[in-house]
């Protein structure tokens, strides 16, 4: 098993583990969770031995094979098969061996008992199943691993990992350069798993899928919760408020103790009780407050116009100047209050269709028809692609500002950017030098800053924490305008998408199901793949609670439909009543002064008499509105 007891560990001088306990039984699928800099990857670097407890012991099983996946994108002249076979050092020593043997028939033989053990005759056959699974195409199995793109030799490394024969793996962040079909199709994988399983993500279904155990890393502790993610969410929200409560009962008790020390020590009838009362008071184990981080909260403001017909593509094929199309013959329509996510694998055009219809990439036949008064807020699953190294976040702003003509100060900027926590130096902070999850938030600050009425946004979590996602999840549900979602987190696809189109084989179509459905097909896919070679079985799309998800959906435009009157009126009132709050603060005054004359005195009295009734029936319509607002649910 692997245990750590009262383990220290300190990256310069931080201190990443403060005496923290764990024990981790053989065969437990285990998910390590916490905010971004917690010291999760510092732990995965101490189970692989590359650093060392500072303090306290870590029992970790010696002869265990430990399988992870390399930090930096690999460079080999090998093909992509080979590479992965590489990873099984028992298969490439008895590969040696018989190499090795030449004419020696006992060598000979002893290395084809070697190559036997390592199951040598079918490691060609569990590679290329591993990289088809993980989405390489059959033309691509036997090209160099130098000639694919950093995301894809990402892919490779994984694929490494995954091939070794291993007793324990430790996998950090997995599913960051993988899209939907090879995502489901590692869970798949990863459930069959026999050996430890310790994973790092901030993909919620992919750790309910493939955990049953989660480690919450937190201020330095290590704290087990039996269960996956969403279990640990509910035991933690428990723990927290059981913790509360207690807190606040302790320092009740310690304020009574202290109150009845300090009245009565001097007094020599109660002398002893107080002396009796501070012992106890200096043997209690004193408890800590609950302190909760502040995790981001933002909404989308409100459009300046909501046109109904938004982005439009007509027979448009998709691609890029001098290459052949990606996709051939597309007709969509986003119209107002479209929700889509876009579903199919990496490479087949996802990103492509999303940079047409933001208007980066002209059509190369057909036509892209943006309706009028149409404002695009796009978020680029490459963040440099739009965000200059060299510039600061207040740069981009201010560059934003004076592209919109908005009369916004510096300020202004810098508490927009503080909502999306740069603050102080962080403002200033060149983007280059931050972190993905910084340029993440940077991105999203300077989209909702544009008040778009259509939101493309093309892998918007890939480095964003837990609590960063659900915020982009509740701010997305409530925005008003348009969207179109390309992202491999299904939680927030199920959150906020009511429609799918499907990106598959050069063209796009309506997805017939929901995601449950898309992770079957996927599936069926990929046996089908494996089976046929390059001969693809398109396997037919589902046409199942295609009916629900609109009626939902509907329903959901309904709400908002009645909803939307009621939430102005409420912004009225509460503009009336502040106006209305001056007057009357300004007509006490006049009332207040000494020297105001008697008929001035008289009117400012009817007036002040009008504001306050008109103050009450203010008020009064407002808490009606709010009642009406809850009885809908919102």
């Amino acid at each position: 098993m692997i245990r750590l007891q009262g383990v220290t560990l300190r990256r310069g001088a931080k201190v990443v583990l403060d005496h923290a306990d764990l024990t981790v039984q053989p065969g437990e699928n285990v998910g390590l969770v916490g905010a971004n800099g917690a010291g999760k990857s510092s732990l995965f670097a101490m189970l692989r031995g590359e650093l060392h407890e500072d303090g306290g012991e870590l029992t970790f099983p010696a002869h265990w094979r430990v399988a992870s996946v390399a930090q930096d994108a690999p460079d080999s002249a090998l093909a992509a098969v080979e590479f992965v076979c590489e990873a099984d050092a028992a298969l490439q020593r008895a590969r040696a061996a018989l190499a090795a043997a030449g004419d020696d028939g006992m060598a000979v033989a002893a290395a084809r008992e070697q190559l036997e053990l390592a199951d040598a005759y079918t490691a060609q056959a569990r590679a290329e199943a591993l990289l088809l699974g993980l989405g390489f195409a059959p033309s691509q199995l036997r090209q160099p691993v130098r000639s694919f793109s950093g995301g894809w030799r990402m892919r490779l490394a994984l694929a490494q990992a995954l091939f070794q024969p291993s007793d324990c793996m430790l996998l950090d962040e997995p599913t960051n350069h993988l899209d939907l079909d090879a995502l489901v199709w590692l869970e798949n994988w990863l459930s069959r798993y026999a050996g430890t399983l310790l994973v790092i993500s901030h993909d919620r279904e992919f750790l309910d899928a493939v955990t049953r155990v989660t480690v919450h890393v937190d201020q330095g502790r290590l704290t087990r919760y039996a269960g996956g993610y969403t279990e640990f969410e509910e035991r933690r929200a428990l723990a927290l408020q059981q913790q509360e409560h207690a807190y606040a009962k302790q320092q009740q008790d310690i304020a009574h103790l202290t109150s009845f020390v300090e009245r009565f020590r001097a007094q020599a009838t109660k002398a002893k009780q107080a002396q009796s009362r501070l012992k106890a008071l200096e043997r209690m184990q004193r408890l800590a407050p609950v302190m909760l981080s502040n995790p981001l909260r933002f909404e989308f403001l409100q459009p300046a116009r909501q046109p109904q017909q938004l982005l439009r593509l007509r027979a448009a094929d998709c691609g890029y100047p001098g290459l052949a199309p990606v996709l051939r013959g597309v007709d969509r329509d986003i119209a107002a209050g479209a929700r889509v996510g876009v579903l199919g694998a990496n490479g087949q055009g996802k990103s492509t269709l999303v940079k047409t219809l933001a208007g980066l990439l002209a059509a190369q036949a057909g036509r892209v028809q943006p309706g009028a008064d149409v404002v695009v807020g796009y978020y680029a699953q490459q963040e440099m692609d739009v965000l200059r190294p060299d510039d600061t976040a207040m740069q981009h702003m201010a560059r934003l500002a004076r592209q919109l003509q908005s009369s916004a100060t510096t300020q202004d900027w810098r508490n927009w950017l503080g909502r999306f926590q740069f603050s102080g130096d962080m403002a200033d902070q060149p983007v280059g030098t931050m972190s993905g999850g910084e340029r993440a938030r940077l991105l999203l600050a300077l989209l909702v800053w544009q008040r778009p009425n259509v939101v493309l946004l093309d892998e918007p979590t890939n480095h964003l924490d837990m609590a960063t996602r659900e915020a982009l999840a509740l701010a997305l549900q409530e925005f008003g305008g348009a969207m179109l979602l390309v992202s491999h987190d299904r939680a927030l696809l199920r959150a906020v998408c009511d429609d799918y189109w499907l990106v598959a084989d050069g063209v796009v179509r309506t997805f017939e199901g929901d995601l449950d459905d898309y992770q079957q097909w996927v599936l069926e896919r990929a046996r089908a793949r494996m089976r046929a070679g390059d001969d693809i079985d398109r396997a037919p799309l589902p046409g199942v609670r295609r009916d629900q998800r609109r009626a939902a959906a509907q329903a959901r435009e309904q709400l908002a439909r009645v909803a939307r009157p009621l939430k102005a009126e409420q912004e009225r009132l509460d503009a009336e009543m502040q106006v209305l709050a001056q007057r009357c603060a300004d007509i006490e005054g006049v009332l207040a002064a000494p020297d105001t004359a008697a008929s001035t005195r008289a009117e400012e009295g009817r007036a002040h008499k009008q504001v306050c009734e008109r103050i009450a029936a203010c008020e009064e319509r407002w808490l009606e509105i709010a009642q009406e607002l809850e009885s809908l649910g919102i």
